[in-house]
């Protein structure tokens, strides 16, 4: 089975982790349990290109993030936007070293998009992954005016904010709107035709991107909060919101926003499984009436290894489980593949330019 993972913090752990991601998981892990790499799931992690290639992860999305550091937000950051522009355009620059090497493929129009779809379903094992290109956090475009450079840098979709606030609007653990600045990059993104991933947003941020918005909008890696409780979960009427703008919400592999009490460092993640994450997708199916808006959006390794993810996870091939889980519960094998990978194939044939 296809997956499309849309949400993947690739360059991220290359860089930060020093992370090599030709080698297996095995050593990766081992070679950062020696060096006792403790953060951000060091020595715990669960992707790497050959454990994708086994579990058929053909198309993803990846990010840069780099948030500026703002008093009173949760996670730290750097001090302007120019070095957040700096540190982003190294991730990108990343991407495209493996692209030379032929290990990824950047994917910025829907013709790309359908041609590398053929090319991996002719031969999966030697097809470059595709990935497209995501803001996690829009610090790193430095005014709404730098959205046009990130564009043709083959930037396709942006989240406002992350943790904190950003220099466009509140995100996650900070209550408010969007800032003075929010609504021309908006306009901006509108005008270029990027995707607006609304994850991490604020409420009242959500809400102001959601009248002011027009292009489309997705939630890259959010889950339901009528579940598990918290403002990193989406409402009900968020979550139609979404659906109702024919986006599509990929559910989240962290465990804190699987699991109602969770508490990082102590909870194991033995009292959860994959289950937790088929229910999400299935609530998210229960509310659209349909299972033409849920995804997958695993944000594994998302600065947490193992030790925050379901116990039945131990990497991220792992994923190939999911069928057989929806398929206890009723699913039908296109609703399957729906929410594997057809939707998000859907939504950004949709999305990028021709």
């Amino acid at each position: 089975m296809l997956i499309f993972d849309a949400h993947l913090d690739v360059a991220m752990n290359a860089i930060n982790l020093s992370r090599d991601y030709t080698l297996s998981v095995e050593e990766i892990r081992r070679l950062e349990q020696e060096k006792e790499v403790t953060r951000a799931g060091g020595g715990r992690g669960t992707v790497s290109y050959p454990i994708l290639r086994e579990g058929e992860v053909g198309v993803m999305v990846v990010t840069v993030i780099a948030r500026v550091d703002r008093p009173g937000n949760p996670l730290p950051g750097f001090s302007t936007s120019q070095a957040a522009y700096g540190a982003a355009q190294g991730q990108l620059a990343y991407y495209r070293a493996r692209e030379a090497q032929g290990i990824l493929r950047l994917l910025t129009t829907r013709g790309e998009l359908d041609a590398h779809l053929v090319e991996w379903e002719r031969d999966p094992q030697n097809t470059p992954f595709g990935v497209i290109l995501s803001a996690e956090g829009a610090d790193p475009i430095i005014t709404p005016e730098w959205a046009q450079k990130w564009w043709d840098d083959g930037l396709r979709a942006v989240g406002l904010s992350h943790y904190g606030v950003s220099n466009y609007a509140h995100g996650t653990s900070t209550p408010g709107g969007l800032t003075d600045l929010g609504p021309a990059l908006l306009k901006e993104m509108d005008r270029l035709g990027m995707v607006l991933d609304t994850t991490h947003l604020a409420d009242d941020s959500f809400w102001e991107c959601m009248d002011l918005f027009q292009g489309p909008v997705c939630a890259s890696h959010q889950n339901c909060r009528a579940l598990v409780s918290g403002d990193r979960q989406f409402t009900d009427d968020q979550i139609k919101a979404v659906v109702e703008r024919g986006g599509v919400l990929g559910q989240a592999y962290d465990a804190w926003m699987l699991y109602e009490g969770w508490v990082k460092g102590e909870t194991s993640p033995e009292v959860l499984t994959q289950e937790a994450v088929v229910d999400h997708i299935d609530y998210v199916c229960q509310l659209a009436g349909n299972s033409l808006h849920a995804g997958i959006g695993t944000d594994l390794d998302g600065g947490y290894g193992t030790e925050q993810t379901p116990g039945d996870l131990d990497t991220i091939a792992d994923l190939q489980r999911v069928p057989e889980l929806l398929t206890k519960r009723g699913y039908m094998d296109q609703d399957i593949r729906n929410i594997m990978h057809g939707n998000w194939i859907r939504f950004y044939r949709e999305a990028l330019p021709a």
